[in-house]
């Protein structure tokens, strides 16, 4: 299926009514498009607010070279409507940037999702007023809107980071991120062209700009752990295999600690031969994509298998790369295999083998300036006709401090997460009532498959939502102590992992200054979900409830019962 939207379409004028509703939401991704529905099918009024022209948030910003999920495009979709699973068909095992778009577009129109959108809008404030238990939210359309309830669907990796590289502004040439692409082709033919990164955006995108460029200078810091995604065209026997039942299907992978469903063997790699623990890791590697994970139970738990892990792929990498020297640059050193994400590549280190590619080590001096022509690192001037950042996000957080979001006392949510975030359940902050926050930090987001987890907070959210107007209750908030237990929670998840070891955007090491925590909670998506459960069977436990005086609750847009 195909969809062509309209972007940059004009917003329709704002009636009084939609300066007061029950919920504003922020972003029009996967989360805010399902918060929307779903707010709107319990009687909710709703408005979302998108910075972009169009939805799709990572899939309407990331079309870059190559851009393409690494979870299954099966799974990495909506389940609420049998419907919409039955009628959309991927044609690929990991769906591309066009495709996803699509999707989401399709998604909208389908269940007439963008009439509650304001597009081409920021929210840029938001206060919290206890005398009414509402929320002013401030757009940098210059609007003001009053909600009850405050939601971000903002995304995980949506606040884009580029270095402070000194003399940056004197480069003429052209600049792109990553996440920020341009929304028409981007030609590189002939061009001598510098990407500076090697996250996953830079994996996937090197090997087609490669094929553009007259040369390719590649500026690595730090090298990834990189393993083959195997793409291939979905066989229609496998899809009409998976929507015969797509029920049982997802509930098989909500079993699982990623609500991912792939081939895993719980095992350690310590346990078995040398022969057995080699094609154990051949069969995985074949699989391809993050799967290679589930060779072994062990492999992010004991440091013995990690090494053996990261042996296997040593040789599979010196294997693939004609010259050794360049082979030895691109393993990490000391790092934990898996450790950060693990990124999943087409033909990633074969492109080192071309002769227009230069693999450019910073590890030691770093990028030293741009010029106007180029940038000099190690002592060497590079001339460049463009430069592509693949220089990542400010993840988990980025998203959320960049709005001046304050609660009741004027403090900002920027202040309170200035020595690491602090969440209950993942979803709400002590201090901000009437605020949800999805898949951000203490929440299993980035360790479970995306559109799954958002659909349990989102559900959650307006069951509990729903519960509160039957009973008349007006303001919610978590408690402190109810914060600090799953702060602790979060922790002593994280501790048994080698992941909670490493540098990574998942501890903010990316980020100058920012507060290094392991920010998700790693404990699996099936412990999350009962301990959401119970909280909510426990009227919401950890949450603490107010009802405005008789008279004054329906005030300002509240839903009827």
């Amino acid at each position: 299926m195909t969809h062509s939207a309209p972007t940059g379409a004009a917003t329709e004028p704002v009636d009084d009514a939609q300066r007061s509703v029950d919920a504003v939401v922020v972003g029009a991704g996967f989360a805010g498009l399902y918060l929307l529905h779903r707010l709107r099918q319990f009687g909710f009024t709703v408005r979302v607010f998108e910075a972009g022209s169009d939805v799709g948030g990572t899939w309407y910003w990331n079309r870059y070279p190559g851009a393409r999920c690494d979870i299954e495009s099966m799974q990495y979709s909506y389940q609420f409507s049998e419907e919409l699973q039955q009628e959309w068909t991927w044609t690929e095992r990991f769906a591309s940037q066009p495709e996803l778009l699509a999707y989401i577009q399709h998604v909208a129109d389908r269940f007439d999702l963008r009439s509650g959108i304001t597009f081409d809008t920021m929210v840029e404030g938001a206060r919290f007023d206890d005398s009414s238990h509402r929320w002013t939210i401030t757009t940098s359309s210059g609007e003001t809107v009053s909600a009850r309830f405050f939601i971000l669907g903002s995304g995980v990796l949506s606040t884009t980071n580029t270095p402070a590289f000194t003399d940056r502004d004197l480069f003429t040439g052209a600049s792109y991120h990553t996440g920020r692409w341009p929304h028409h082709e981007v030609e590189f033919a002939g061009q001598r062209v510098g990407v500076i990164g090697t996250g996953s955006s830079a994996i996937q995108s090197i090997p087609l700009l490669a094929e553009q460029a007259e040369h390719l200078f590649v500026f690595q810091r730090t090298p990834n752990y990189v393993v083959p995604a195997m793409n291939r065209p979905l066989d229609p026997e496998e899809v009409r295999a998976i929507k015969a039942d797509y029920p049982a299907f997802r509930a098989k992978a909500k079993e699982r600690p990623s609500a991912f469903l792939f081939p895993f063997n719980p095992g350690s790699a310590l346990e078995v031969s040398p022969e057995e623990r080699f094609e154990r890791f051949e069969a995985q590697w074949q699989i391809g994509g993050l799967p290679f994970l589930g060779a072994f139970g062990d492999l992010l738990l004991d440091r013995e298998a990690n090494r053996l892990v990261t042996e296997y792929w040593k040789g599979k990498i010196r294997a693939i790369v004609d010259d050794p020297d360049v082979a030895e640059r691109l393993i990490p050193k000391g790092d934990i295999f898996g450790g950060k994400r693990l990124c999943a590549g087409t033909d990633y280190y074969e492109t080192y083998n071309r002769e227009n590619v230069t693999l450019v080590d910073l590890s030691e001096d770093g990028i030293e300036r741009f010029t106007p022509t180029g940038l000099v690192a190690g002592g060497e001037t590079f001339e460049l006709d463009a430069v592509v950042f693949a220089t990542g996000f400010d993840a988990m957080t980025g998203s959320v401090v960049a709005m001046d979001i304050a609660g009741p006392d004027g403090s900002t949510i920027r202040e309170r997460w200035s020595t690491g975030p602090a969440t209950y359940l993942g979803l709400a902050v002590h201090g901000f009532p009437n605020f949800f926050n999805t898949q951000g930090p203490g929440g299993p987001g980035v360790f479970a498959t995306m559109v799954t987890g958002i659909e349990h907070q989102t559900d959650w959210i307006v069951d509990c939502l729903s519960w509160m107007r039957a009973k008349g209750y007006t303001r919610l908030e978590a408690t402190s102590e109810a914060q600090s237990d799953w702060v602790r929670t979060v922790a002593a998840a994280a501790e048994p992992s080698l992941r909670s070891k490493c540098d990574s955007w998942y501890t903010g090491a990316n980020i100058p200054g920012k507060h290094r925590v392991f920010m998700p909670y790693i404990g699996g998506f099936p412990a999350y979900v009962s301990q959401c459960s119970s909280v909510a069977e426990n009227d919401y436990e950890g949450f603490v409830f107010e009802a405005l005086p008789a008279g004054e609750a329906r005030a300002g847009g509240d839903a009827p019962d």
